[in-house]
């Protein structure tokens, strides 16, 4: 039985704690609530991420320190800094590998799909910042001080997306929903189960070391056809839809950091934005949980069912 730490206690962290406990691994997962599943395989404490000493301490004797942090998008450029710091520090001390949970961010605007060999071309300093968090992992790796590697989703189904923070509740009640995002466009979708399924995989896969790999991810469907898809698994009605107009968001953004920050990744959403994972399928064998799973776990947990 080996020891994993996990680095934030959100939905991915969560997920990957209860795989891996589920295996019969020992799991520490640190936050600042000290949260996180229950389980008798799991530890749970509460500590800063960007603490360095306190960090190293806890990565002591682990095989694999997991990046599940999650900030606030408006609040990137002051919290990442820190505790990107701490986790290469803590990885370094420990010899554990140092396993990140990515995104698409750091590509920017791209032409085509997505895959592990479009280069890392963000120019927007949060943006970048992603970028730069894993070329400072590697260059670490290359230089022989640690071992590392990352996992790049997109946009989640389950939580913390565009569709399950702006649509689903409304969904879920019969209202329309009113999109920040055109309905029309091609997007990736990608299961948190799948992020925590190869961040589990490659923790402890040598072949894994030293790259990026793309999260398996279904076909990509636009807002409407999401939206659509998930009435249908959740027993509702048909999805009444309409797209916020760019005024009304832009003036919506003056009052809240949340829908200021979309103006950043607008482009997203713009034209399609397609993720290839297929690199990760064909290494490891796994495949992308079915959309309408994902899709009513997403309806039960907005819906607060367990």
């Amino acid at each position: 039985m080996s020891l994993h730490v996990v680095v934030g206690a959100g939905p991915v962290g969560s997920t990957a704690a209860s795989l891996l406990a589920a295996r019969g691994e020992r799991v520490r997962v640190v936050s600042r609530s000290g949260g996180g599943p229950e389980h008798p395989n799991i530890e749970r404490v509460a500590a800063d991420a960007g603490d360095v000493a306190r960090l190293s301490t806890l990565a002591e004797g682990t095989v694999a320190l997991y990046n599940c942090v999650n900030p606030a998008y408006h609040r990137w450029l002051t919290d990442w800094p820190p505790v990107a710091s701490a986790l290469l520090t803590a990885a370094e001390r420990s010899g554990a590998v140092l396993v990140m949970t990515g995104s698409l961010y750091g590509y920017g605007e791209v032409d085509g799909p997505i895959t592990e060999s479009t280069p890392l071309a963000a120019t927007h300093p949060k943006l970048k910042l992603k970028a730069d968090m894993w070329r400072d992992a590697l260059a670490a790796h290359d230089a022989g001080r640690i071992r590392a590697v990352e996992v790049r989703g997109s946009d989640y189904v389950e939580a913390n997306s565009i569709f399950s923070v702006a649509l689903g509740k409304p969904l879920l009640a019969g209202k329309r929903a009113w999109s920040p995002a055109p309905l029309d466009v091609p997007h990736s979708w990608t299961s948190i189960n799948d992020v925590a399924t190869l961040l589990t995989t490659v923790a402890t896969d040598e072949r894994a070391w030293g790259r990026a790999w793309p999260v398996p991810t279904e076909p990509p469907l636009t807002v409407r056809q999401l939206a659509t898809r998930f009435t249908a698994v959740a027993g509702v009605g048909a999805p009444k839809l309409a797209t916020i107009p760019t005024p009304v968001l832009r003036a919506i953004g003056l009052f809240s950091p949340m829908v200021k920050e979309l103006r950043t990744t607008e482009y997203q959403f713009s034209r399609p934005f397609v993720l290839d994972s297929s690199a990760s399928t064909e290494a490891f064998g796994l495949k992308p949980r079915p959309i309408d799973d994902s899709l009513r776990d997403a309806a039960r947990n907005l819906a607060g069912v367990r």
